[in-house]
């Protein structure tokens, strides 16, 4: 169990109550008294694994309560909102190997906000990132790039609709960002300027309006998927999951593995051929491949820029990184 062990679930605990229902009815675990190990994972106070001593079992509780305070009722509403969303994908046949969403198990407003799910054993793909630009080990990387790719071209081949894209919102989560980083003055009026201009560039590019709507992950960040055997692979936490152009899934991920690989090893050239791995990957999957690639690859550089700059945003982020990654937004940007 990936996490920090903190303790049990007392008996009088409302939650024990939670988990000993979810435990009997929904996953099978019988016996006359349970028990469950409490583990923080990532450090979150939002996420926490509880593992039922004697029989193993584990499930996920994601705490929205934590997050919206006092509002149990918003918190509630967003729990639903993913358990819904978790749902809707199972639907599309993507429960087991080798594409598994994670199964929603219950949820308690007045447990904090409680959202339960199944727990998945699986390598998380950040880690994946780390043993090639740590250690050096890229075969490992581009064969989870690969099982990746089959994942989310499943998904979003699934479940596209007669819909075609509609690209204004992807450019107001573009001026939302460009404005927190201006508000937190971690970027210049003549910064945004540029940035804005560029965006303009991308809004009048016909190709961004014209694939149709897929469901997206919406958050296809390195700790949302875990890798089992061979090509399976689980998607969690889907809050962010909406409607919208399959570049929005595939563009963080090559803009996550471009982030790493300047983070971890200052060089953005050692990203490029796991990036046009992963592309390649992706568009094996549908029935003219070279077509496919040229499509992504001319769209991907404007939502690479978007992960780029999302990052640059955090409080934790250096000034010296975070303006490298504001220069190399500009420059896939200038794409266009």
């Amino acid at each position: 169990m990936n996490g920090e062990y903190v303790g049990y679930v007392a008996g009088e605990d409302p939650l024990y109550g939670f988990l000993s229902t979810i435990m009997r009815d929904r996953l099978g675990v019988g016996g006359p008294q349970l028990a469950f190990r409490v583990f923080r994972l990532s450090g979150s106070n939002e996420v926490y694994a509880y593992e039922e001593k004697f029989s193993g079992a584990k499930v996920i509780c994601k705490f929205y309560g934590t997050r919206f305070g006092t509002d149990l009722d918003k918190a509630a509403w967003r729990a639903r909102q993913e358990y819904e969303g978790l749902e809707t994908l199972r639907r599309y046949h993507l429960v087991g190997s080798p594409h598994h969403v994670i199964r929603p198990l219950g949820l308690c407003r007045d447990i904090n906000g409680v959202l339960a799910v199944e727990y998945y054993s699986g390598e998380e793909f950040s880690h994946a990132i780390a043993r090639a630009t740590q250690h050096r080990d890229d075969a490992h990387l581009y064969w989870r790039l690969k099982a990746l790719a089959y994942f989310l071209a499943t998904l979003h081949d699934r479940t596209a609709n007669g819909a075609t894209v509609d690209f204004d919102p992807d450019c107001r989560y573009f001026d939302t960002i460009v404005g927190r980083l201006g508000k937190a003055h971690r970027v210049g009026q003549w910064d945004i300027g540029e940035l804005c201009g560029l965006r303009d560039r991308w809004r009048e590019r016909p190709q961004m309006w014209q694939d149709r709507q897929v469901w997206l992950h919406g958050d296809a960040t390195p700790a949302n998927f875990l890798f089992g055997h061979g090509m399976d692979v689980a998607a969690i936490d889907l809050e962010r999951m909406k409607r919208g152009d399959r570049m929005f899934d595939v563009g963080r991920v090559a803009g996550e593995l471009q982030h790493a690989f300047m983070r971890d090893c200052g060089d953005r050239h050692r990203a490029e051929p796991f990036i046009g791995h992963f592309l390649w990957e992706y568009s094996c999957h549908f029935p003219d491949r070279e077509q496919t690639f040229e499509s992504i690859s001319s769209r991907a550089p404007y939502y690479m820029a978007l992960n780029l700059l999302r990052v640059a945003r955090n409080g934790y982020i250096g000034q010296h990184y975070r303006s490298r990654l504001v220069t190399q937004a500009k420059r896939l940007l200038q794409a266009a």
